[in-house]
């Protein structure tokens, strides 16, 4: 004890252990994350004060600025919009297309006629998903309906999908799919105190959504005022049945979250700003190739002088007296003025690398490699195979649950409707959910992930077919897309008319596998 603590305890012996207490406090909180992340003395962190929440409370209060901000940066932001396009490209696509694979070892069926009842659910499904009477909106088929959902996940959060049944003239298939724009989601307006209900999301008390509430009418939409807004609550799930009736496409971060953020919330503002500095930047650079010049005023009176009439006309100048710069305009000078140039220093030699940069800072939190986002591929095959690999991780987990909250599930729908009427023989489909899931197994394939070099690519995965690390089939998705079971059925179609028409002798490519191409990869030379 010092001098003052030792004085204290003479005159009050309280108040000393109560001085000893709070300097032992003290040294608690200055110790482990207290003396770094979490500290409040350190001079880089004294002034970085954040109050956190729950998961609802940090989403709630700030999704509608977040949305109208993310499509705001959609619609105006190059960079933004490549973003949200070169997501839905490389995980959507033209459409996830359905590839049956019926478990029919478990199911004791051989396989023959596996095949035959898988290629029977493939042409069932294509006439449920290739007409727009799959939209209950009857617009898009439901390749276009994948876009569609996929891309407002990306804008707004999460959307919510329906599927009421609808008769339709001349199609066997009732089953519909209608989606909710996730503003559409809300709360009704007295039911704002139920704390069961979050943002249009209803729990029961042990925390399982049971339901969805679903406005009659946009919030922003303008005509709100001719018409009462109304909410229909959409049970989850049917109480029966337990038939699906409703698909929240929803990417959860946080425990206890139940509504989705913007994809590019995380860096709204680096975004906002980029775009601002590349449209300052382009300004510059389009006076800069205008004829720009300054007027100097030397001590020129602002009255006519005696005799000479005020000039009505002055070409360039506005009504205000300011000059219009134009391509290669010529500004006439008045008395007492005098012009020089200026030099603008645009174009930004520092521009390309500075966007680049925080491009690559952006890239990084969205999981999106700069030279994917920016289609710039000016590294060596080494370092561009690198990029579009680390790319394709993200579009793998992006498309599988795509696939597992909305395609597989609808496809699962359409599968209880089709043996229900018939149109498909899956004996014991309804008696037992392992018997159902059987039937219901299959593969969902969009776009490739593309070859930089496709002789390399191809001569990787015959090594690896012949090494037994893949199958033909997973090669073949991974290359192009495509099935080898239906490559194997069109080349023996297509050789036995090759032979029929007395075609040459077959084909025999030579691969190089050779590394004298890949002793240049590191000579920073662009070989893709």
């Amino acid at each position: 004890m010092n001098f003052i603590d030792k004085a204290i305890a003479f005159i009050n012996p309280q108040a000393a252990v109560k001085r000893a207490a709070a300097r032992n406090a003290l040294s608690v909180l200055d110790s482990g994350y207290g003396n770094y992340g979490a500290s409040f003395t350190r001079n880089s962190l004294r002034g970085w004060n954040s109050y956190g929440g729950s998961a609802d409370e940090d989403i709630h209060e700030h999704l509608d600025t977040l949305r109208q901000r993310s499509r705001d940066l959609y619609s105006g932001v190059p960079l933004a919009t490549a973003a949200f396009k070169k997501m839905r490209t490389a995980v959507v696509g033209q459409g996830l297309k359905l590839t049956s694979q019926v478990d029919f070892r478990f199911l004791k069926m051989d396989e023959e006629r596996a095949r035959e009842l898988e290629a029977q659910i493939e042409r069932e499904f294509r006439l449920f998903t290739d007409s727009p009477d799959c939209d209950a909106e009857r617009i898009d088929n439901f390749e276009e309906l994948q876009q569609l959902a996929f891309f407002n996940w990306l804008m707004s959060g999460d959307v919510l999908a329906l599927m009421p049944l609808k008769k339709r003239a001349g199609n066997p298939y009732e089953l519909t799919i209608r989606l909710i724009e996730a503003d559409r989601v809300s709360t009704p307006s007295d039911k704002l105190s139920d704390p069961l209900i979050e943002s249009g999301v209803e729990k029961d008390k042990s925390g399982e959504v049971i339901a969805y509430w679903v406005a009659n009418n946009h919030p922003l939409a303008v005509d709100n005022v001719r018409e009462v807004t109304k909410w229909t609550r959409v049970k989850a799930y049917g109480d029966k049945t337990g038939r699906r009736n409703a698909l929240f496409i929803c990417s959860r971060e946080r425990i206890g979250q139940v509504r989705g953020v913007p994809f590019v919330a995380p860096v709204i503002e680096a975004l906002k700003q980029l775009g601002r500095y590349t449209d300052a930047e382009l300004m510059a650079a389009v006076i800069s190739g205008m004829f720009t010049v300054f007027i100097e005023k030397e001590g020129v009176s602002e009255e006519v002088p005696v005799g000479e009439v005020e000039p009505v006309d002055e070409g360039d100048r506005t009504a205000a007296g300011a000059i219009r710069l134009g391509n290669g305009a010529i500004v006439d000078l008045q008395d007492g003025e005098k012009a020089h140039d200026i030099n603008p220093g645009r174009p930004n030699a520092n521009f390309d690398g500075f966007v680049r940069a925080v491009s690559a800072q952006i890239g990084a939190a969205l999981e999106i490699p700069y030279e994917v986002m920016l289609s710039m591929f000016n590294s060596n095959y080494s370092a561009s195979r690198a990029a579009l690999l680390e790319f394709w991780k993200t579009v793998r987990m992006h498309r599988g649950w795509l696939i597992n909250d909305f395609c597989q599930p609808v496809f699962e729908e359409f599968m209880c409707e089709a043996v229900a009427k018939g149109r498909i023989k899956a004996p014991g489909f309804f008696s037992d959910p392992l018997i159902r899931k059987a039937y219901c197994s299959a593969k969902w394939t969009g776009p490739s992930q593309g070859q930089i070099d496709p002789l390399k690519e191809v001569t990787a995965a015959v090594v690896r077919v012949q090494n037994g690390f893949s199958t033909r089939d997973t090669e073949a998705l991974e290359l192009n897309g495509s099935s080898y079971y239906a490559n194997v059925g069109q080349l023996r179609t297509e050789n036995k008319l090759l032979g029929e028409a007395g075609g040459g002798e077959k084909m025999t490519v030579l691969v190089n596998t050779s590394d004298d191409d890949d002793k240049s990869e590191n000579k920073g030379d662009n070989d893709g």
